[in-house]
């Protein structure tokens, strides 16, 4: 499972579990699912149709204790860390890789932040020293470990968001992040599946806060309306929160100039116009602009 990441918002993967199960609308077409079913002899997963199930990879763990060069580094890309059937003395070791990795910059997204905030409400200095003796057993330097007894509580390297497909998704998920404490709050709204109106106590977070905005691609990809999209941006720039817009999928909303579009598939919904040229026709201009917004002191 390669390091370096395609995933515009991030620039390395860890990947301690994979599998997960589909909770809600934006796992429709879940391509973390596809790519397991894929790739599953080279990742270490069982075969389909049990590809995508839940597996621990404790082999996986110190991977970012050997990564020098300070990265953004999305957790459990092919997973969700706070699914129920990853062990809490599992999760325990992952935030001990975080905490003694300073350099590096962790984003964990989850689409069930409930256990996530029972989790780090149950946390102890006791549990997560075992978690460190555990890793030591498993060939990790003990003066790399070190550095995570100084580390300060939420860590500061540490981004925790909720994928928010809908506004409905967003209102169940952030009731738990806000109460999550976290350097930074971040919202995926990744598929956009409609409009999303975000409250005042998460705009008030400002350059501690990020919204993540992209569309679907892939079989059966749905289209992303340009006015969602707008309205998000809109909200980021009046409340000073840093807006990171990924692209718009497999479907463009505005002609593709150049483009012969004989062939290609056409929508009208909404009095919206759409034609699905493909992620990379589509691009990831919004009116012209690309907006690759990061939060605070880790601006790019």
């Amino acid at each position: 499972m390669a390091r370096n990441s395609a995933i515009e918002w991030t620039e390395h993967t860890w990947n301690p579990v994979t599998g997960c199960t589909k909770i809600s609308e934006g796992c429709k077409h879940c391509y973390a699912e596809a790519m397991t079913r894929r790739f599953w002899r080279q990742w270490g997963c069982e075969p389909p149709p049990e590809h995508f199930k839940v597996k621990l990879h404790p082999e996986r763990l110190l991977e970012p204790l050997h990564w020098r060069k300070p990265s953004r580094i999305f957790v459990c890309s092919m997973s969700d860390l706070f699914h129920a059937k990853v062990p809490s003395d599992f999760i325990d070791q992952v935030w001990a890789v975080m905490g003694a990795c300073p350099q590096h910059t962790f984003q964990v997204l989850t689409k069930r932040p409930n256990q996530m905030l029972g989790y780090i409400n149950g946390q102890s200095s006791g549990r997560l020293v075992d978690a460190i003796f555990r890793l030591r057993d498993l060939g990790a330097n003990p003066k790399q470990l070190a550095t995570f007894h100084d580390a300060a509580w939420p860590l500061p390297n540490l981004w925790l968001g909720v994928t928010a497909e809908n506004q409905a998704r967003f209102d169940e998920r952030w009731e738990y992040l806000r109460q999550t404490p976290a350097a930074v709050y971040f919202i995926s709204n990744e598929p956009g599946l409609g409009p999303l109106i975000l409250p005042a106590d998460f705009l008030a977070r400002g350059k501690r806060a990020q919204v993540i905005v992209g569309g679907e691609t892939g079989p059966g990809a749905r289209p992303m309306h340009p006015a969602w999209v707008r309205s998000l941006r809109d909200q980021c720039q009046a409340a000073g929160v840093p807006f990171f817009f990924k692209g718009w999928g497999d479907w463009a909303p505005e002609y593709p100039q150049g483009i012969n579009l004989t062939n290609v598939e056409e929508r009208f919904i909404d009095g919206q116009h759409y034609w699905r040229v493909g992620k990379k026709r589509a691009g990831c201009l919004l009116d012209g602009v690309e907006y690759h917004e990061y939060p605070g002191a880790h601006d790019a």
